[in-house]
């Protein structure tokens, strides 16, 4: 791995292609497509997939005498399909050939995905195919291939055949196949000039409309060729166009495939389907949209690329990461109100629901583009009222989002949940994770600290943290017999444990980290009101009818909510956490190998993980991640507990033993507190890990199935909070790093409270510069290098760090 700006394959694997689909997605935020060969469509080697931000459609299926409905993010038509064949032979899949040399290349500096392949048929033929493609980034609707086909040793007609496949479906994911996966209805299809064609598919639940356009070309030594045959196909949910040529010996011809794509959730159009014929009629040449592709991705790396000097790895991989978060989301979800998929618009898997993962992926926008960490904020605040309403069904007050969320905001997450160790469903509990409403009263706090956004707290911000903070006070209830808060029904991060051994009721007592940050959000929600203008103070009192006597409520929650820490300095994840048994972990691995998934393993052989001390993530350990210790100690302390010094490196001990890492997220935040513990060599294991979770699928099948957003936003919360040391604190800023051992420097910019700031970190130097023509006397206070300074505006600081 020599290129830090390529991902590149140089032999044809069949068992490796979903991971290479999947790593090699090309998108711009409204629309991802996998890295799938043209010539192919769904196979046990090939899947194809088209996936559109916010684009979902809600099936029934009877399992068991039971009706099971879930939402998924709809495997879109797919407008790659491409290929040809020589004369009167089958149509070309060149794996299905002898492939004679191979290699495809993922260009993340300029977003393009190119492939050389050379291949000799059962008649001697030797063929050579060289395709290049985009999802072009500012122009969010289109798309374009450029196919070349060289003859190297025949002469004669190819048939060239061009696509769009409406018959595909949602079955990238093998445990979700028993479920119905036709979510795509015929609209229309049609052609237009002598070398365009359209599809439109609706939704069958959701009655969203898809419309997509193509048009055809070829070229041969600069020349656009007229075919001597077009012959057009229409099926019932496809049409294609075939165009019969001639060709010679070792001469290239050039095939251009634009593409555009619209749906009806697209604003201000009347209808999608002139709009996506006209948008391919007026388009281009490829290389003309390729240049202003390159240009735009060119501007964005100006702002979010982060450069490491000493290692070519870890370079590679993280600029593959932003890569990749940028493709899921951009700033074209200001106008498309969507959220950000946990596995990206990359694949299937989790049906494209939006989870917690955002919590590690919006440091990364708020640090660079904040526009984009607002327009996913607003998508959950359109969501409010079904929160609410949920809160209520549920018997609470406030606003308490799901688990898992989609295009409505009811709660998505399936009731059952297949089993592929014993192959059989059971219930899925993972909706009693209540954190996760806490987590986006987090995000927004962490927005308005980056940002400043003063619009945007009081327009929408305040009434999400308010409406977050009441269901918090709403899962809190005293018991005057000893006088604390506590919490019930309630499931933490950890995921394994559904409930407490012996009770008919889901979810736990007193999960420590969800406790914790209620009596967090409630602070946050006290410290809002306080700053907030009077007259939208009126307002949200009498939209919200919040009275005096709950937010008093809210205080005494603050210092009275129940957190259980035994002798040793241990917090119990949650109440009689320690009376459960311990796992034979070193067994386990004797038997299994891998056992990030040691629920699966236990359930299958008739056992339940409720009974043993398991976790499949970080659970207490969260609230080291989210929270500075001295913030974590003014908590404990308001709390009435003692902040024992090592009361990290105890449970950062204690846990790590029992905890599967069966989420890549766990990998993230023990990177982090081992950091945060100056274990450098373990903080550098655990970066690897994190950095290798997708790259390689080291979690053995996942990553087909969709990146993971959420360790790819860690990876570069590491780099920024953990090696760079920058801590944005609300009136200095301050750099402490801590440069791996082989890096010999960091550089990048961020941009805090509107202001962008440069950095060069070295082992013994910073430079800093702050962009901006403020007036001499205007400065901004840093603290590096043990000492406090006023940095000036428009002027390069180098500022010493040496021993220190």
């Amino acid at each position: 791995m020599t290129n830090a700006w390529k991902l590149v394959y140089d032999h044809f694997k069949p068992a490796e292609e979903g991971l290479r689909e999947a790593l090699c997605t090309l998108g711009n935020g409204h629309f991802g497509t996998r890295g799938a060969a043209s010539e192919s469509a769904a196979s046990r080697i090939h899947y194809p997939g088209t996936y559109i931000a916010g684009v979902y459609n809600k099936l029934a299926t009877n399992i068991a005498g039971r009706v099971v409905s879930s939402e998924d993010l709809v495997n879109c038509p797919n407008w790659l399909f491409l290929t040809f064949r020589i004369g009167e032979d089958d149509w070309v899949i060149p794996s299905k050939n002898n492939v004679l040399s191979y290699r495809q290349e993922l260009d993340f500096q300029k977003a393009i995905l190119s492939r050389k392949i050379r291949f000799q048929d059962d008649r001697g033929r030797i063929t050579i195919i060289e395709t290049q493609r985009i999802v072009h980034l500012k122009e969010p609707h289109s798309a374009a291939i450029r196919y070349i086909i060289i003859p190297e040793n025949y002469h004669g007609e190819i048939f060239i055949r061009a696509g769009l496949d409406g018959t595909v479906r949602n079955t990238g994911v093998a445990r979700y196949r028993q479920l119905n996966s036709k979510h795509l209805r015929p609209h229309s299809l049609g052609s237009f000039s002598k070398n365009g064609i359209y599809l439109s598919m609706k939704t069958s639940q959701s009655g969203i409309e898809i419309c997509e356009a193509a048009k055809v070309r070829i070229f041969s030594k600069g020349k656009e060729l007229k075919p001597l045959e077009r012959i057009l196909i229409k099926e019932k949910k496809a049409i294609y166009q075939e165009f019969k040529i001639s060709v010679r010996k070792r001469q290239a011809y050039e095939i251009e495939k634009i593409v555009s794509i619209y749906t009806s959730r697209d604003q201000g159009i009347r209808s999608f389907r002139t709009r996506a014929v006209n948008s391919v009629k007026i388009s281009p040449r490829f290389n003309s949209l390729l240049a202003s592709h390159i240009k735009a991705w060119a501007a964005l790396w100006k702002k979010f690329d982060i450069q490491i000097e000493g290692d070519t790895f870890s370079q590679k991989a993280l600029r593959l990461h932003i890569f990749h978060l940028l493709q899921t989301v951009s700033i074209h979800h200001c106008l498309i109100d969507a959220g950000v998929p946990a596995r990206g618009l990359h694949g299937e898997a989790y049906r494209g629901h939006i989870f917690w993962d955002e919590l590690f992926v919006m440091p990364f926008f708020n640090l660079h583009t904040p526009e984009i960490s607002k327009a996913l904020l607003l998508y959950r605040y359109r969501r409010l009222r079904p929160a609410r309403k949920y809160a209520r069904e549920k018997g609470y007050r406030g606003a308490m989002f799901p688990w898992q969320s989609g295009s409505t905001g009811i709660e998505e997450t399936p009731a059952n949940h297949l089993n592929p160790i014993s192959g059989k469903w059971g219930p899925d509990y993972s909706r009693f994770q209540r954190h996760i409403s806490f987590a986006i009263a987090y995000n927004v706090c962490q927005y308005w600290r980056m940002t400043g956004d003063r619009d945007f707290l009081t327009l929408y911000g305040a009434e999400m943290i308010l409406s977050i903070a009441r269901f918090g006070a709403s899962l809190s209830q005293y018991d005057p017999a000893d006088k604390k808060y506590h919490t019930t029904g309630i499931m933490g991060p950890d995921e394994f444990h559904e409930r407490f051994p012996g009770w008919v009721t889901s979810g736990f007592k007193d999960n420590a980290y969800t406790n914790l940050l209620i009596v967090w959000t409630l602070l946050k929600a006290r410290r809002i009101l306080a700053i907030l203008p009077e007259k939208h103070k009126v307002r949200i009192f009498r939209k919200l009818r919040l009275k005096e006597k709950e937010i008093n409520r809210w205080e005494e929650i603050t210092r009275r909510m129940n957190i259980i820490i035994n002798d040793a300095g241990i917090i119990s994840q949650f109440d009689r956490y320690f009376s459960l048994k311990e796992l034979d972990w070193k067994a386990y691995r004797a038997r299994y190998g891998r056992i990030q998934r040691i629920d699966r393993i236990l359930k299958a052989e008739g056992k339940s993980p409720n009974e043993y001390k398991i976790a499949k993530q970080a659970d207490v350990l969260m609230m080291f991640y989210l929270f500075p210790l001295d913030e974590i100690k003014d908590l404990f302390n308001r709390l009435g507990y003692k902040f024992d010094s090592d009361l990290l490196k105890k449970n950062y001990e204690y846990y790590i033993k029992r905890t599967s890492h069966g989420s890549t997220l766990s990998k993230v935040v023990h990177c982090y507190i081992a950091h945060l513990l100056g274990r450098d060599r373990e903080s550098w294991k655990w970066f690897l890990k994190v950095l290798k979770s997708d790259i390689d699928d080291t979690q053995g099948g996942t990553t087909p199935e969709g990146i993971h957003t959420g360790v790819m936003g860690g990876s570069v919360d590491i780099v920024l909070r953990g090696f760079a040391g920058i801590n944005l604190g609300t009136e200095i800023i301050k750099i402490t790093p801590n440069l791996p051992e082989g890096w010999r420097s960091i550089k990048l910019k961020i941009l805090y409270q509107r202001i962008w700031i440069s950095l060069s970190i070295t082992k013994n130097h910073i430079t800093v510069l702050i962009a901006g023509s403020k007036s001499k006397s205007a400065a901004i206070p840093f603290y590096i290098g043990g000492r406090l300074h006023h940095l000036c505006f428009g002027k390069t600081h180098k500022i010493s760090v040496k021993n220190n």
